[in-house]
């Protein structure tokens, strides 16, 4: 023992001494192999670059992800409870309690991009910088671009937020006050000049910023700022109590709402003249046909491979994220029928189907008996781009779920059929009573159809698609056009513009020339145009109008097959009104979401931890 322990000294002496000596030659001062040194990253384009490519991800999989938006307004419904979806739905959300939160507007992970803005910005600004001109315009245009981005993504969930240009160091003292609304605002707007003027005339890859996506922003951030939930007498007239030193955060302390409107005006215009859309040069309406198919190829971002679908398509797309197959986004399993081994994710309710127009222009009612009878027939053609209803025809199910339907149509319903000699009510395929993964069925009886790639060959859950998020489009551009001209009585220019979008879905023209009226079409004309694309959760709020839309209770639809006289049909089961009699009700949807609307909601909370983290910043009202 004891020459053990006398070997064990002897060893440690030793290692001591190996020690001192490697310390003096820098022995253990290496580079880790998979770190590149902070100063070295400058002054190499390709490091350089690398950076500025990550702070892309902050944009995510931009709208794909497996919640989304449309689950928290009247478009859809999120078909898997405990999520934190129905926490906001409910209003129930609190500064400990936050419900859902995404990667594309959490605070903290706004911030953490932003961050890396700063460092960009700093780094390309710095005297010592090695980079060539042209490089280095290219970095800081697109720093200036996403760091706007990132702050707009705050300033419309939450209000005015901190304005944060420097890089923060672990000594400094992280204590900020919330800048007022209009001066975030301001800042965004500079920053998208700056990167407008930085990338002008450059051509980069597609899904980089640039400088018309930097224009296009900066319409989406002066129509918001217009809007009536900034406009101070118009928020505090429909929400009472806001405390006065909070109004700042929320509202225009001065100034003039039109005048506001003429900047967004003239910020939307610049995009329209400087982008080309797609098919927004026409006089009259298309067919239905061809307006189905016009719609799906602007969803598609000409990008699919489905028959019809124009490739032309992709002008409409300002900014967007792109992808390829091997990046694995599977968003048609997300939300694809549970009857092709889907999830059903976020699912359309009632709520919005039914405000699809019929094809004349009329409204649809369910007090209509025609109507009610074959709700789906002759609808907006849009209708048939955006949701899979009970009957519509879609992929080869053969090809996901074996020879079980070969009409290969959605079954959303319950039918009588014949089954060894007897007649059952057969559960459809679509539904949650299905044969195939009746957990994953829609509660709605309604499926998402829009940015799920048609092609026919895409069927199988587990295959990727590679179709593009749109995050500015050239027709939100042209609503912003729309809206501010509306707004400043220029009635005959918005319906100009506005009929030119229903035309190229093959709608009819809009005949009002009243105001009133005219702002009524054209709040429709964009929830249904832009439906899923994370526009309408902020439009009801912007345009105070989220308790009479987002508030509504959750409807969906129940649909029965019943045998004609002297009709049956034996399994497989398939639609076909000359056997059956379809009945078509619309229900109230509460056990899933119990919807209500509280006007705290108008304005997320900050979370406990930021608030205590950040002692100046202050809460937002009713938290």
């Amino acid at each position: 023992m004891k020459a053990i322990n006398k070997n064990i000294k002897y060893y440690i002496l030793v290692l001591i001494a190996f020690l001192a000596v490697s310390c003096k030659k820098d022995f253990m001062d290496v580079t880790p192999p998979d770190k590149v040194p902070a100063d070295q990253v400058w002054k190499d384009p390709a490091l350089a670059q690398a950076f500025v490519n990550d702070i892309y991800n902050g944009l995510s999989n931009g709208g794909f992800s497996e919640q989304m938006l449309a689950s928290v307004s009247d478009e859809a419904m999120f078909t898997h409870p405990t999520r934190g979806i129905d926490l906001i739905n409910n209003g129930t959300i609190n500064p400990s309690t936050l419900g859902w939160i995404d990667d594309t507007w959490g605070y903290k992970q706004m911030y953490n991009r932003i961050r890396a803005c700063n460092i960009t910005i700093e780094k390309m600004t710095s005297g010592d910088n090695v980079l060539s001109q042209s490089l280095k315009d290219q970095l800081l245009g697109e720093a200036y671009f996403l760091r706007a981005y990132f702050y707009q993504q705050l300033l419309r969930y939450y209000g005015a937020i901190p304005i944060i240009t420097k890089v923060y160091v672990l000594d400094d003292n992280y204590s900020v006050k919330r800048n007022s609304y209009e001066e975030c605002v301001n800042f965004i707007i500079k920053d998208c000049d700056e990167a407008n003027r930085l990338l002008t005339g450059k051509t980069l890859d597609k899904g980089r910023s640039t400088a018309l996506a930097a224009l296009a922003l900066k319409s989406r951030v002066l129509i918001y700022a217009a809007s009536d939930l900034h406009d101070r007498a118009k928020l505090t007239s429909k929400i009472t109590g806001i405390a006065a030193q909070k109004l700042d955060f929320l509202s225009y302390a001065s100034g003039n709402q039109a005048d506001r409107y003429k900047l967004a005006q003239t910020a939307a215009k610049a995009v329209m003249d400087l982008g080309t859309g797609y098919k927004l040069d026409l006089t009259a309406p298309v067919s239905t046909a061809a307006g189905t198919l016009n719609y799906k190829s602007i969803a598609m971002g000409g990008a699919s491979k489905a028959p019809g679908i124009d490739a032309a398509a992709a002008s409409e797309l300002l900014f967007a994220r792109y992808f390829i197959i091997q990046s694995n986004i599977k968003h048609a399993q997300q939300n694809g029928p549970n009857g092709y081994h889907n999830w059903a994710g976020n699912t359309p309710i009632g709520l919005l189907v039914d405000d699809y127009e019929m094809q004349d222009g009329t409204k649809f009612s369910w007090t209509n008996p025609l109507q009610k009878a074959s709700p789906y027939q002759n609808r907006d053609p849009r209708f048939y781009a955006t949701v899979l209803y009970d009957g519509a025809g879609w992929k080869p199910r053969d090809k996901a779920s074996g020879n079980v339907d070969p009409a290969s149509q959605i079954q959303t319903g319950i039918y009588d059929l014949i089954d060894n000699g007897s007649r059952i009510d057969f559960k459809g395929l679509d539904t949650r009573g299905s044969s195939i993964e009746n957990w994953n069925g829609s509660w709605t009886g309604y499926y998402y159809h829009k940015f799920i790639d048609p092609d026919p060959t895409i069927v199988d859950a587990s295959m990727s698609q590679n179709v593009p998020w749109p995050f500015f489009r050239y027709t939100e551009a042209v609503f912003n056009y729309i809206e501010a001209s509306i707004e400043l009585g220029e009635l005959t220019n918005a319906t100009n513009w506005l009929n030119k979008i229903r035309f190229r879905a093959g709608m009819p023209a809009v005949t009002a020339t009243d105001q009133a009226t005219l702002r009524d079409i054209y709040r429709h004309e964009r929830r249904i145009e832009m439906a899923y694309e994370e526009q309408r959760y902020h439009d009801t709020r912007r345009w105070l109008i989220a308790g009479e839309t987002l508030g509504r209770k959750v409807t969906y639809i129940k649909v029965t097959g019943k045998f004609k006289a002297g009709k049956t049909m034996s399994a497989p089961y398939h639609y076909d009104p000359t056997v059956y009699d379809y009945t078509y009700t619309p229900v109230e949807e509460n056990a899933q979401e119990n919807r209500s609307w509280d006007n705290k909601l108008y304005f997320r909370p900050f979370s406990r931890d930021e608030v205590n983290k950040n002692n100046l910043l202050e809460q937002n009202p009713g938290y």
